[in-house]
């Protein structure tokens, strides 16, 4: 019994090299659906480098929020002069205020985490902060499961902060994820579903105008006796009148003179056609949805949601701008106050927003009409510091 397999297959059985599941796996995946990946560097190659609509929502949250006034602040008086404030203007050689938080914002936008490291400055200030790729940092979860660890790789080489020092070296920032504990879920992955269907209609119109772009019409030729097809010498003149008189800007507009037998016919686009285009205005709306940017600031057609582009541009800044920059500018203060050794709160300055003016127009005269309010309890309402007299 052990020997029987050196034995040789019977010749007169036929020899089947096929799996027993392999009809099974072609059935099930016949006709299905398929997605781009859901990783970091697809969604960022598919829905921004390669996608007009992502590209744009994220550029547009980024560079608004990268460009809202910042003031420093504790709960005793607002700093001009600051050692916060001065990393803050030039955080890198490289880099200003804008641009670093625009890359920031950026990542946390693609991969909903954003990291920033502190460079130098040994128990105290940082003299330099940098923001790190989401795509290339790891966290490295302690027994308890909070990260013990950070680790950075590139090019095969891997570079691993320690977070167990009194001072973090690296400061994550995530957006809400309901089910992942270290990582952020990003509006991106929100929009993964309608970034494919977008990608995929401009795919398709672009293989539509490869291979099967529609003329504007076509010349039907109907001859006498039931012929209907032209010679080759009446079909190469035919040709080379409509590319000398009839092609080309400067014979726009030149009428067209068809001799016997000859007829034209319009063509257009079909209803099938147009319900496509329809479909991918559907879904560029719904990935400005995932990224709270008001489709009317893009330019997409067929949304009317409000009134005009004041009231669309107040309500980008309300409710997506100042949310992300208040809470990332929020994590930046604590973790910056770790290293100064003290207390300092960095938040946007509401009241140099343009878009905001009539809102804080509005808000002053109410609490500066407010008679049953002292003046202390009015700057605190405003988010102003106290006065000294106020002590």
């Amino acid at each position: 019994m052990v020997f029987n397999m050196f034995r040789r297959a019977d010749p007169a059985t036929p020899e089947t090299k096929a799996s027993a599941t392999g009809p099974v796996v072609a059935y099930h995946g016949g006709g299905r659906v398929v997605w781009s990946p859901r990783d970091v560097v697809s969604l960022t190659k598919a829905g921004f480098s390669c996608n007009p609509v992502g590209f744009r929502s994220v550029k547009l949250i980024a560079e608004a929020a990268a460009a809202l006034p910042m003031v420093l602040q504790d709960a005793e008086r607002r700093y001009d002069v600051h050692p916060v404030l001065d990393l803050i203007r030039r955080p890198n050689p490289a880099q200003g205020r804008a641009e670093l938080f625009e890359a920031l914002f950026g990542q946390m936008l693609l991969s909903g985490n954003g990291y920033v490291e502190a460079v130098g400055g040994e128990g105290g200030i940082p003299l330099e902060l940098h923001v790190l790729r989401s795509d290339r940092m790891n966290l490295v979860p302690g027994a308890d499961g909070w990260p013990v660890a950070y680790e950075y790789a590139v090019g095969g080489r891997k570079h691993r902060f320690d977070m167990t020092g009194p001072l973090p070296p690296v400061l994550h920032i995530k957006s809400f994820h309901p089910q992942d504990d270290h990582y952020g879920l990003s509006p991106m992955q929100a929009a993964a579903t309608a970034v494919d269907v977008h990608n995929a209609a401009s795919r398709w119109s672009k293989s539509l105008l490869d291979n099967a772009a529609r003329p504007s019409g076509a010349i039907v030729y109907r001859g006498a006796d039931g012929q209907a097809s032209l010679s080759e010498d009446q079909y190469s003149r035919l040709q080379d009148e409509m590319l000398s008189y009839h092609q080309g800007a400067a014979n726009a507009g030149r009428p067209m003179l068809l001799e016997g037998g000859l007829d034209w016919k319009p063509m257009g686009f079909s209803p099938q056609d147009m319900e496509f285009q329809k479909t991918k205005e559907a879904a560029a709306r719904e990935i400005a949805l995932a990224f709270g940017v008001p489709p009317m600031l893009l330019g997409i057609p067929g949304d009317a949601t409000y009134a005009n582009y004041h009231e669309a541009n107040r309500a980008f800044y309300r409710l997506t701008v100042l949310p992300l920059a208040a809470r990332v500018v929020a994590a930046i203060s604590h973790w910056l106050s770790r290293h100064a050794g003290e207390v300092v709160e960095l938040r946007p300055d509401l009241d140099q927003v343009p878009a905001l003016a009539a809102e804080r127009d509005g808000q002053w005269r109410r609490v500066s009409e407010a008679t049953f309010l002292t003046d202390a309890e009015k700057r605190a309402l405003l988010g102003l510091p106290k006065l000294a007299e106020d002590e």
